[in-house]
């Protein structure tokens, strides 16, 4: 893949756009129901800030991003809430600060690691650039159900290749999430970016392929669309699959989203 610059100023560039956004909102608009179940506004920015707080310390703090793993329980939706919390009990322009800080000083530290050098994370060490390309990952999806609630769309440009690069990258995490296999098959990924660019991973000949526009393939791996809505094409038995299962993050898959469900949105 042909990177057009770095990921952390691609970070910097999704995260400034989120920014645009909350800070129009009312106070009534902070309370707006989202996609994802029981999930408000609210609670998407604080997911955004406890996770970017996580990456901050992991890029600036190692020992002590590995003292609060060492603490975490086995329930992951648990875990999720717990860091959620301190944020959710802020109002909306306490959360937008806090929101703020938290991504820049995540960005600031993970850009200033040797692009050698791994920071712990929550299962292996990453380097830097991957774990800003998870960042990334996270921006995209939980940006996409603010936009969903206020009915805009955000404005995609190529730096959506990292995220489709990250998301090749973790191909697998549909399958580890439902306990199932990995094939051992190669695939074919050939994703064009709003630019006209072509992205391509994997063997030219694989039988099995995966084709489409960069959005589409960003929103199916973030769950965001139901595959019938998006405008990707899988060959082959096991892309067929994958486009049912595909996940760019670890843990539960969670609900996704209906056929359907967004058909009054211009994609």
């Amino acid at each position: 893949m042909t990177e057009p610059r770095d990921v952390f100023a691609a970070l910097r560039t999704a995260g400034t756009q989120i920014d645009r956004v909350l800070g129009g909102l009312t106070a009534e608009q902070w309370a707006l129901p989202t996609p994802s179940p029981d999930w408000t506004i609210a609670h998407q920015v604080a997911h955004l800030a406890a996770t970017f707080r996580m990456a901050g310390l992991a890029g600036s703090d190692p020992d002590l991003f590995r003292q609060i793993k060492g603490s975490l329980s086995p329930d992951f939706d648990a875990n999720v809430r717990y860091a959620m919390a301190p944020f959710l009990a802020e109002p909306p322009n306490v959360l937008l600060r806090q929101w703020q800080g938290e991504w820049t000083r995540a960005t600031d530290s993970l850009a200033a690691v040797p692009a050698d050098q791994a920071v712990p994370w929550l299962v292996n060490p990453l380097p830097p650039a991957v774990l800003a390309s998870a960042g990334l990952m996270e921006l995209f999806g939980h940006g996409q159900d603010i936009a969903d609630a206020l009915g805009i769309r955000l404005d995609r440009t190529d730096d959506l290749g990292f995220l489709v690069g990250f998301a090749v990258r973790t191909w697998d995490f549909g399958y580890q999430s439902r306990g199932l296999p990995t094939p051992d098959v190669p695939v074919r990924f050939e994703v064009t970016g709003p630019s006209g660019t072509l992205w391509t991973f994997g063997p030219a000949d694989a039988a099995n392929r995966v084709t489409g526009p960069a959005e589409d393939f960003c929103l199916l791996v973030t769950r965001r669309r139901h595959p019938e809505d998006l405008a990707l094409t899988a060959t082959g038995d096991v892309a067929q699959e994958w486009l049912a299962i595909a996940q760019a993050y670890r843990g539960p898959s969670g609900e996704g989203r209906q056929p359907g469900q967004f058909a009054a949105v211009r994609q």
